[in-house]
């Protein structure tokens, strides 16, 4: 066992976070079931869409700005915006929502959240 990991370092890099080596997430977003090495249980940590909407959204503010920018500033026919937005932001929310996801369970088996006890 490696001792202490930072939850956000395994998130990011979807490892688990007690030993650093299994993997956090099987396929593009599925999460597995528990560590392959530790056997560290990841069930309780289910996450949700919770990551995918937070990436979505803030792939759309930093992008937004840009698309105005370029809009103002060049006037650029439509077709040109169809063809310039979509892959960057498409490409942009692949890109950050695995490690997102990854580092919300890991925060949540970090933090020991779950379901309310009543």
């Amino acid at each position: 066992m490696a001792g202490y990991r930072s939850p956000i370092a395994s998130g990011l890099s979807c490892r688990c976070p007690r030993c650093g080596v299994g993997r956090l997430l099987i396929g593009i977003l599925k999460p597995a079931e528990s560590c392959s090495n530790c056997g560290l249980d990841f069930r309780s940590a289910e996450s949700g869409d919770g990551p995918v909407a937070f990436v979505v959204l803030l792939v759309g503010a930093l992008v937004m700005p840009f698309v105005f920018w370029v809009e103002f500033r060049f006037n650029p026919p439509f077709w040109l915006h169809l063809l310039l937005w979509p892959p960057i932001i498409v490409g942009g929310s692949l890109l950050l929502m695995r490690p997102a996801k990854g580092l919300l369970i890991s925060l949540h088996l970090h933090h020991q959240a779950g379901e309310p006890q009543r």
